[in-house]
């Protein structure tokens, strides 16, 4: 098993850096309320890249209310050691994100829930997706890993995306792995 070294067990982005993850669902919460008619994708997921002697793994949380901006932060997890295996990688990308979307409990989702509730009939939305940066096709080296990847974010009751949809893994969080 990997022990993974958290650069802190904190969130950051542009605006913030060390946000425990209860000021984060504040942020949520808050961009959720500037606009509570919205549709609202909230997203998770984790990408990686392997260094000389470490490897990075950066968990990304965005919550895009579509057409309308987003609000996003990231955590960084270290590993000391090159982890070269394909199928290692993924899953612990997987269960890094796996560990931050259980972070949203019942009563925080239902927080969520509750700010559109009153704007559903004018057709406020809210979801949550896990992405995962892998792709079904023919091609890609991950395609064998999307069954067992898919069911283990749909067993969290989270709408699963691989590529090209799951943009939070492979483009967001991909962009501070290097």
């Amino acid at each position: 098993m990997v022990n993974p070294r958290p650069a802190g067990h904190t969130f950051k982005n542009l605006q913030e850096s060390k946000m425990e993850f209860e000021q984060v669902f504040e942020r949520i919460t808050e961009f959720m309320k500037s606009d509570p008619c919205g549709n609202y994708r909230l997203m998770v997921g984790t990408d990686s890249q392997v260094h000389r002697s470490h490897t990075i793994f950066i968990t990304g949380i965005v919550i895009q209310n579509v057409g309308n901006g987003v609000w996003a932060c990231i955590k960084k997890v270290i590993v000391p050691r090159k982890m070269t295996q394909l199928h290692e990688r993924i899953s612990l990308e997987l269960s890094l994100t796996e560990e931050v979307v259980s972070l949203f409990t019942e009563d925080k989702k239902n927080e969520l829930i509750n700010i559109v509730l009153p704007n559903v009939y004018q057709g406020a939305t809210f979801t949550i997706e896990g992405h995962i940066d892998i792709g079904a096709g023919i091609r890609n080296k991950t395609s064998e890993f999307v069954k067992e990847m898919v069911m283990r974010m749909e067993s969290m009751g989270v709408e699963p995306k691989i590529k090209p949809d799951a943009f939070v893994a492979s483009s967001y969080a991909n962009r501070y792995t290097k």
